[in-house]
């Protein structure tokens, strides 16, 4: 009852979501995958809320870049939610590379009319604690730079409990996914109540 109280969508909202393989459901089938469970629960629940799925397996911000603009275009998003950056990451590129990436991304979303949610995403430790924290706090330079709304990271809860991972330690489960899902479901609410 609360979540409906807090929850104030004046219209259709649109959310495309820009994502990576954590997004595009690696490993599972779609159905299984924690965009098509969100969706199927705005659908239970009469919230009038589509999410368009443009995450790719692999994808980097830069390969976003060359992308968006088509996809801005194409579905003409009220928000856009930008859960990318771990893929650069892993790849070690370097961290004022991966702000601008970020920085254009949000800019180029803003100027299409959409509001935009920025996901702090974390790497794995092995890339080192210097690294791993210019990292993190490069989203919370972005968001503060563009006046993005800095969403908290899905995966903090996830990737700690090995029951919800696959074997490669780095993408959730088919039962992590509903966890996800729950947990998106309040973020969502929150950003799209702000």
């Amino acid at each position: 009852m609360l979540t409906n109280l807090a929850f104030t969508s004046q219209a259709n909202d649109k959310i495309l979501l820009i994502g990576d393989s954590l997004s595009a459901g690696y490993g599972l089938e779609q159905a299984q995958a924690w965009v098509h469970l969100l969706q199927n629960k705005y659908l239970e629940k009469n919230q009038p809320i589509t999410v368009i799925n443009t995450a790719i397996s692999g994808q980097t911000t830069d390969n976003a870049l060359l992308k968006i603009d088509a996809w801005l275009k194409a579905h003409q998003p009220s928000h856009v939610l930008i859960e990318l950056g771990g893929n650069d990451g892993i790849r070690g590129f370097p961290v004022k590379l991966l702000q601008k990436h970020l920085s254009q991304l949000v800019t180029i979303s803003q100027q299409h009319g959409a509001k935009v949610a920025l996901m702090e995403i974390h790497i794995p430790p092995n890339l080192g604690p210097r690294y791993g924290k210019m990292f993190t706090d490069s989203y919370r330079k972005v968001a503060k730079q563009t006046g993005a709304y800095l969403m908290p990271y899905f995966m903090t809860a996830v990737a700690v409990d090995a029951s919800l991972m696959l074997t490669d330690n780095l993408h959730p489960n088919a039962k992590a996914q509903p966890i996800i899902r729950d947990f998106m479901y309040n973020e969502i609410n929150k950003w799209l109540a702000d």
